[in-house]
C-alpha cells in the first residue's frame, strides 16, 4: 500500500485526519512544541486501518504538525516521563473563534494536549516503515497494546 500523505485546512479535514490516526501510538518524547517555528509535531505509529480486516494488522510510522501554533497546553501528561506510551483516540476542533481555534488531541486515560492555532494548518505523512502489529485495537480500558 503506499504511503499516505495529508493535509487538513478546515475542521473537516482535520475529522479525516483525526479518523486515520485513531489509536496511533507515541511516546511523550515524540512530542515537539516549536514555539519560535510556530509549530507543533508528533511521531506516531498509527495503526493502519486502512489496510482491511482481511489482512494482517499493521503499524505504520507517521508524522503530523500543525502550523500557526500560537500556544500548546497539556493536561494528564506527565511530560517528564519521556517514554510513557499514549494513545492516541482522537482530534477536535472548537472553532467558536473561527478561522482561530483550539485542535485538541485526545488521549486514552484522560490526558490531552490542547493546540491553539491561527488556522486549521496541518499536515500528515507516512514516513516508513510498515511492520505487523499484535493485534487490532479494541476500546476496553483494560487492554492495552504493545508498541
Amino acid at each position: 500500500m503506499d504511503l499516505l500523505k495529508l493535509v487538513a485546512l478546515d475542521p473537516e479535514d482535520l475529522a479525516i485526519v483525526s479518523t486515520h490516526l485513531q489509536d496511533a501510538v507515541l511516546r511523550v518524547g515524540d512530542i515537539v512544541f516549536l514555539p519560535r517555528e510556530r509549530r507543533f509535531a508528533i511521531e506516531v505509529r498509527r495503526f493502519d486501518w486502512e489496510a482491511g480486516f482481511d489482512q494482517p494488522p499493521q503499524r505504520r510510522l507517521t508524522c503530523m504538525h500543525f502550523d500557526q501554533v500560537k500556544g500548546v497546553r497539556v493536561r494528564g501528561i506527565d511530560q517528564t516521563n519521556k517514554d510513557a506510551v499514549l494513545n492516541l483516540l482522537a482530534i477536535s476542533f472548537d472553532e467558536t473563534d473561527a478561522p482561530s481555534g483550539t485542535a485538541t488531541l485526545i488521549f486514552a486515560e484522560g490526558g490531552a494536549i490542547q493546540i491553539d492555532v491561527e488556522c486549521v494548518e496541518l499536515q500528515m505523512k507516512d514516513v516508513g516503515p510498515v511492520w505487523a502489529a499484535d493485534g487490532r485495537p479494541i476500546h476496553d480500558e483494560s487492554s492495552t497494546e504493545r508498541l
